[in-house]
């Protein structure tokens, strides 16, 4: 079913389609998925006034003298949902987020990733990104027991996810949404569905869809979907390589045939930024207390700040599967989480990048050898520094960084700072099982 994209034409699609409820949709700072939903009379009055809420009860949003917000239906985003509520169709549209006098609201990490873009724009380019999100099926949100034993690529029909992969492929298809491939990942019960490449802002909001039908259409099968970056010890945990380039009109400004990588000046000044300010853009990539169980040596997810074209251990890769082919040429930014806000990590990447195009970084020599096999003073020797090992040392890099100052604005950057900072302290202060396994029998 082709679906409208213009206010008055969706107006009337919904009339004749009899769709009695719209969901408004937006995000909060930390990349949930709010909203509220509207009869269909309420809908046009939507899309020219917007719809007031209050803005104090959302994450990060704004404080509770300033409380009113308004809701303004995004009408290129405006999509049917595939299940039904008693029997009624219904729809969803994603928001710009308003003050009152009509003016974007800056604390919206869409509106943050829209400013970003347009910066990109104004140096003549489009951001594209092609994000590979991981997941997990468990038994419950209590109770995180795998479902199968498969390993990476297995196709068994043991498999249950493979089922439930393959109604969440048919559900994003018919929103709108194009799945590249999907296949089993490393770790048991760990599944992996890409979404084919499009520009930032319709992938942010794809992502945003893709985590919530992962989960509906587990929970309709009575298992639990979880994107937790490391639910599970010992094992693989989930990451969201995320594959950017940047277009100049139909021209891929990363492609240059005449390099032995394939690789242009733009798309190497890019990889230098991503690297040199990934210490500072991890809090966002990785925004959780959990985020830090993964980024650890030995479980295929970066502890180390390189780049390579088929070392899997590097954080940044130049996938190389075919060199000549000039839409193919990408760069593949490994740390992030499939957890992350995608708006605000979006941003992120893309203004390191953009610093790097700017100021002309060198790009340090690739590293193609295995580095968790390497020693510290190998390493040391090579110049290869490491990630933040913890929310904290995180918090405290991108505290500093003008980078990501500039890449969420001071409103959305003051307030990812301190509720950063207030789950670390929770966190902090917790009596966890390893402690009172290990020492209340000895101490």
């Amino acid at each position: 079913m082709k679906v409208p994209k213009s206010p008055d034409a969706i107006l009337k699609f919904v009339k004749d389609s009899k769709i009695k409820i719209i969901r408004l949709w937006f995000t909060d700072i930390l990349g949930q998925l709010k909203g509220f939903a509207i009869p269909q009379d309420e809908l046009e009055k939507a899309f020219y006034e917007g719809m007031g809420f209050d803005g104090s009860s959302i994450e990060g949003f704004v404080r509770i003298y300033e409380s009113d917000l308004l809701a303004k239906p995004d009408p290129r985003t405006f999509s049917i949902l595939p299940w039904t509520i008693d029997g009624e169709k219904t729809a969803c549209v994603f928001c710009d987020i308003m003050t009152p006098d009509g003016k974007p609201y800056e604390g919206d990490p869409r509106y943050v990733l829209r400013m970003n873009l347009k910066i990109a724009k104004e140096l003549g380019y489009t951001y594209f990104v092609g994000p590979e999100l991981e997941y997990f099926y468990v038994n419950g949100p209590d109770n995180p027991a795998t479902l199968d034993k498969g390993g990476y690529f297995d196709v068994t029909p043991t498999d249950v996810g493979t089922k439930l992969r393959k109604k969440t492929i048919f559900v994003l298809e018919k929103m709108g949404i194009n799945v590249e491939y999907t296949h089993h990942e490393v770790s048991h019960s760990q599944h992996e569905i890409d979404l084919r490449y499009r520009d930032a802002l319709t992938m942010a909001d794809y992502t945003m869809i893709y985590r919530l039908i992962v989960k509906e259409i587990a929970r309709e099968d009575g298992v639990y979907a979880t994107f937790m970056p490391k639910p599970i010890f010992g094992i693989n945990g989930s990451g969201m390589h995320t594959h950017q380039s940047l277009f100049e009109g139909k021209k891929n400004a990363f492609y240059d045939p005449d390099d032995e990588y394939s690789l242009s000046d733009i798309a190497k000044y890019f990889i230098a930024g991503l690297l040199k300010h990934s210490e500072e853009i991890t809090a966002v990539t990785n925004q959780w207390v959990n985020s830090y169980k993964r980024l650890v040596p030995g479980y295929e997810a970066p502890a180390y700040i390189s780049w390579g074209r088929k070392n899997r251990s590097a954080l940044v890769r130049v996938p190389f599967y075919k060199p000549k082919k000039e839409e193919s040429i990408r760069v593949e930014y490994r740390a992030p989480d499939p957890a992350c806000n995608p708006y605000l990590a979006f941003s992120c990447m893309l203004r390191a990048g953009l610093r790097g195009i700017e100021k002309k970084y060198p790009l340090p020599e690739p590293i193609e050898e295995d580095i968790y096999t390497m020693s510290e003073n190998e390493r040391k020797k090579r110049g290869i520094k490491s990630l933040p090992d913890s929310l904290y040392t995180a918090i405290l890099n991108t505290e500093k960084s003008d980078v990501v100052k500039d890449a969420l604005g001071e409103n959305v950057f003051k307030k990812f700072i301190a509720n950063r900072k207030r789950e670390w302290e929770e966190y902090r202060i917790q009596v966890t099982d390893y402690e009172i396994k290990k020492y209340l029998p000895i101490l």
